[in-house]
């Protein structure tokens, strides 16, 4: 299946009904008077948020989505029928955007919310809305008036609590592999990842946790360079961010240093999110000439943050990395709930 984040498709409301110009033509009523029913009212585009769904792949052949108009207003008083709303499913972690101004007009993340995007057109009047006094047989009806039409843009972002980000090979499949039961592409050379994965990692209690592996980034990935900025959208929504080095690289410092400058470059909180980092492949280090411990001290003054050492490749010192994590992923849980409860 292709990974299919972003589309832009085009979604019209249906048209109200005509009301009708009639008059009641029955034996033994000599002034029946008008009778002309109201147009039904045009569906409308409502999206919701289904958790089936992986990839706006639907999306990618299929660019214009119509609800059904409404009905013709009948004689004797009779409204048309309403036209039925058009259905449009997406994934959870989809947001919505107006294309031509670039405004965000939904999120949705969770199972079933939905939005309604265009609002069918209101019926028109039929002419027994006219009588009066004044006029007691008008000849005349409005016709439907039409559904509303946008051009959206839609992007997914991956809905994960946990983010793992790095330079191009730098283990990061690997790693999830390890972890859960995805199975992504794994291979010695850069660049091997050419989407986001996703894998479920098992907590102590039970509970499962999201991880996304995204695609290495790059010098200059939040300005356009390489796979990273069509990817850094996918960690906005995650709660933490483990950062992967490889722990072979000629300049593991400036590799660190390289990660953290362009997800500042990007923004949106990023570079401030609560981060673990995690020397990689150390099954491939000569320890008697690289002193780890040095390293990661290093790394931990440069970072405040709390860094392992380990290998995905033999589940060197995961467990303890992961205990930090849970322990983290607690503290956010625990400081939303007294916030709501605030």
């Amino acid at each position: 299946m292709q990974f299919i984040d972003q589309a832009v498709i085009e979604v019209e409301a249906g048209k109200g009904g005509d009301g009708i110009v009639a008059f009641r033509r029955e034996k033994y009523v000599p002034a029946g008077g008008p009778s002309g029913g109201n147009g039904g009212r045009g569906g409308s585009v409502i999206f919701v948020a289904v958790e089936n769904l992986q990839t706006l792949l639907d999306f990618r052949y299929n660019h214009r989505f119509q609800a059904e108009h409404g009905g013709r207003g009948g004689p004797n008083n009779c409204t048309g029928a309403s036209g039925k709303d058009l259905i449009i499913e997406v994934p959870c972690g989809t947001s919505i955007y107006d294309a031509s101004t670039g405004a965000l007009l939904e999120d949705l993340i969770e199972p079933g919310q939905r939005f309604r995007a265009a609002e069918g057109g209101k019926g028109g009047l039929g002419n027994q809305h006219f009588l009066s006094n004044r006029n007691r047989a008008p000849e005349y009806a409005l016709p439907g008036l039409p559904g509303e039409m946008k051009v959206l843009r839609l992007e997914l972002k991956l809905l994960a609590e946990v983010g793992i980000i790095g330079l191009p090979n730098a283990g990061k499949s690997t790693l999830i592999s390890s972890l859960s039961a995805a199975r992504p592409k794994i291979a010695d050379y850069p660049f091997t990842t050419l989407i986001p994965n996703l894998g479920v990692v098992r907590k102590p209690s039970g509970d499962g946790t999201v991880f996304a592996d995204i695609p290495g980034l790059i010098e200059g990935a939040s300005h356009g360079a390489g796979l990273g900025y069509d990817f850094l959208r996918h960690i906005e929504r995650t709660r933490v961010l483990l950062h992967l080095i490889d722990a072979t690289s000629e300049d593991v410092v400036g590799d660190f240093i390289t990660i953290q400058q362009e997800l500042k470059a990007y923004g949106r909180g990023l570079a401030e999110r609560p981060q673990i980092l995690a020397l990689n492949k150390i099954d491939a280090v000569d320890r008697e000439t690289l002193d780890l411990e040095a390293l990661a001290t290093e790394l931990n003054h440069r970072s405040y943050a709390p860094v392992f050492i380990i290998s995905a490749v033999t589940r060197t010192g995961l467990e303890p990395m992961l205990q930090e994590l849970w322990g983290i992923l607690d503290q956010i849980n625990a400081a939303e709930e007294v916030e709501v409860l605030g």
